[in-house]
């Protein structure tokens, strides 16, 4: 297996705070990876240190093979990354195409004759003259990866890539972190607390809480780890609950009427069931449990932003 990215027992503390402790974590070449985590769980912090924002306190990674404590490896390594981290770095007052030629400039890359197709390749050869300040957030963002593009890396890392957009930039950052994977074999890490879009994009998982990656899972085993069951809609959730625990059922109260019921069951004897203390079945219906449900029974509960 070739990896991408590496963390050995990384750490990273500030003061008596531990942002990140004893952190594992494996990008395999070509995944696309998404990182999942509440807010403060640790997912910036760590996109900080691969990208070489801040230092860690404790540990280490690999990036392609290249030890982070070795500086001169580390800086020639980190030429095949591009990164978007919080917001995307962009000049306002500039075109997207001075903007693509100006990160050329930075990068020590003397022909810019690429800019045009880079911008054609992200969605923005048809902004001309407009300055980026005039942009809608979906076209901010994908200028932000139009530029980290402008190394031509292997390795892309995106934080919260979708954050704000409406469902039309959603959708166009979607297609093109998909493009980026597919046709120009470039390994991506996100984050995003948009649960249902990333799983239409990720390869692989990891989930993070409290600095620590608990779990990391590829999309094809949470698919089949992910458990069928039954959700129901009753008029009183309470009774409810009381024949299930009678009957040894595994569920899950998900509201004041809904529950999702894992154990097999006989629909037509628990309305029975239900109809004896006067309650309704009002719906029953066959349920996958989703990306977010997994997450929320992994860390034992909490919202995933």
């Amino acid at each position: 297996m070739e990896y991408c990215l590496q963390t050995r027992h990384l750490g990273k503390r500030y003061r008596h705070f531990r942002a990140l402790d004893d952190l594992n974590m494996n990008i395999e070449k070509g995944a696309i990876y998404g990182l999942i985590g509440r807010n403060g769980a640790g997912k910036t912090t760590l996109i900080r240190l691969i990208c070489g924002l801040q230092n860690p306190t404790e540990g280490s990674f690999l990036l392609y093979g290249a030890d982070s404590r070795n500086q001169r490896a580390m800086c020639e390594v980190r030429r095949r990354m591009g990164a978007v981290v919080e917001t995307p770095s962009i000049y306002l007052g500039m075109s997207a195409q001075e903007n693509v030629r100006r990160q050329y400039e930075l990068l020590g890359r003397p022909d810019d004759s690429g800019a045009a197709e880079l911008l054609r390749y992200v969605g923005l050869s048809g902004t001309g003259n407009k300055k980026a300040k005039d942009f809608s957030l979906g076209m901010r963002q994908r200028l932000g990866i139009a530029i980290a593009l402008a190394g031509n890396p292997d390795f892309i890392v995106l934080d919260e890539p979708v954050n704000g957009l409406d469902p039309q930039g959603i959708v166009e950052i979607r297609e093109l972190i998909l493009k980026l994977n597919r046709e120009m074999h470039i390994t991506v890490l996100i984050s995003s607390h948009i649960l249902g879009e990333l799983s239409k994009l990720a390869t692989h998982y990891g989930f993070i809480d409290k600095g620590r990656l608990i779990k990391e899972i590829s999309a094809a085993d949470l698919e089949a780890a992910c458990r069928k069951c039954l959700r129901v809609t009753v008029s009183d959730v309470t009774v409810l609950s009381r024949i299930l625990q009678q009957k040894h059922l595994d569920y899950r109260i998900r509201s004041d009427s809904e529950a999702d019921i894992y154990s097999p069951v006989s629909i037509s004897s628990l309305a029975m069931a239900l109809a004896g203390e006067g309650v309704d079945l009002i719906r029953a219906l066959e349920q996958d449990e989703d990306l977010e449900t997994y997450y929320i029974n992994l860390i034992g509960g909490g919202a995933a932003c």
